[in-house]
């Protein structure tokens, strides 16, 4: 399967992963991006629907988490810095935004566990709410 252009600069990471609460003591379950589409998921900057910096071109669930690969706007000034932040190390923070579709409580372990969800889009954050969703390659050419 064929996911990226020719010569496009992508990035790979989880947006989430499965089983470990994030900082506002939400958890997402296996299963709760069962059929999730790349397809017209853009990726933002810090969530801001006025900065986008590229679209979602795969997203699947695996073993660990919703893994995902996304290619920048090409000659884009918002890609290039957000590339270059990457690059640098300064910056390997990924998150989501979603639609909760089912989602139950855990009043036991304090928890909100996510269990059927809709993908809106992907962030490059700073400060992920799951510290373990990141950025796990930059790959491609620059032509920005």
């Amino acid at each position: 399967m064929q996911i990226v252009t020719e010569g496009a600069l992508r990035l790979a990471g989880y947006a989430a992963v499965f089983d470990v609460p994030d900082r506002g003591r939400d958890v997402v379950r296996r299963g709760a991006f069962a059929g999730v589409r790349a397809e017209g998921v853009p990726l933002l900057w810090q969530h801001g629907a006025e900065r986008p910096v590229g679209r979602l071109v795969h997203a699947e669930e695996d073993a660990r988490g919703l893994r995902i690969v996304a290619e920048l706007a090409r000659r884009s000034r918002g890609a290039a810095e957000a590339a270059a932040l990457v690059r640098a190390g300064a910056l390997s923070g990924l998150s989501f935004g979603y639609r909760t579709r089912r989602a139950r409580r855990d009043r036991a372990r304090g928890l909100r566990e996510l269990l059927d969800l809709e993908l809106v889009e992907v962030s490059l954050v700073t400060f992920p709410m799951q510290p373990l969703a990141r950025v796990i390659g930059l790959f491609g050419e620059e032509e920005q």
